[in-house]
């Protein structure tokens, strides 16, 4: 079958364009996961060490090792998304929307990378900080809300990358011309 005969208009939607699409939703949960695994694994060592320091305010400084967590689910969300909006190839699949997915999937999953360092970072020298100065929690809380805060501008921008769409028939050949 030749590209003329095809129902797909092959330069506007190849046969591979959903590759970037799932090559996205795989950037987006993995970027994300090793964000909120680093994020978890640095605050809940200090957090460790800020039990042995005073074991009497450690469940309240659990708040970084949840804040981490929390992230991961940025990058399944975004990876969801993706994934409810991919075409097969015999409905085409437009290529700019294909590396709109994977915008989204690299903007959401380097962002929560980006915050799970923070966080991590932060998490861990702040949940000692606390164990030694119980006053110190506010300051805490806030240093964490803005790190968290990090991996919503990328969720945000995600959102909007990935419910790009093409009109229906945008890639079905014109036979008329």
């Amino acid at each position: 079958m030749s590209s003329i005969d095809s129902p797909v208009a092959v330069e506007k939607c190849p046969a591979g364009a959903s590759f970037w699409s799932m090559l996205g939703q795989v950037v987006a949960v993995v970027f994300s996961s090793i964000g909120a695994a680093y994020g978890t694994a640095k605050a809940g060592s200090g957090l460790g060490v800020a039990g042995l320091i005073n074991p009497a305010p450690v469940t309240k400084l659990t708040l970084p090792v949840i804040m981490a967590g929390i992230l991961s689910i940025y990058g399944l969300i975004t990876s969801l998304l993706i994934n409810s909006r991919v075409r097969s190839y015999t409905n085409g699949m437009p290529l700019y929307v294909s590396y709109a997915h994977f915008g989204a999937g690299l903007c959401c999953g380097l962002a929560a990378l980006a915050a799970g360092l923070a966080i991590g970072v932060s998490g861990s020298a702040a949940v000692k900080a606390v164990a030694k100065q119980p006053s110190l929690f506010v300051v805490m809380l806030i240093v964490l809300i803005f790190s968290e805060a990090l991996a919503l501008y990328g969720l945000i921008i995600a959102l909007i990358l990935s419910t790009k769409s093409a009109d229906s028939n945008f890639c079905v050949n014109n036979v008329n011309q």
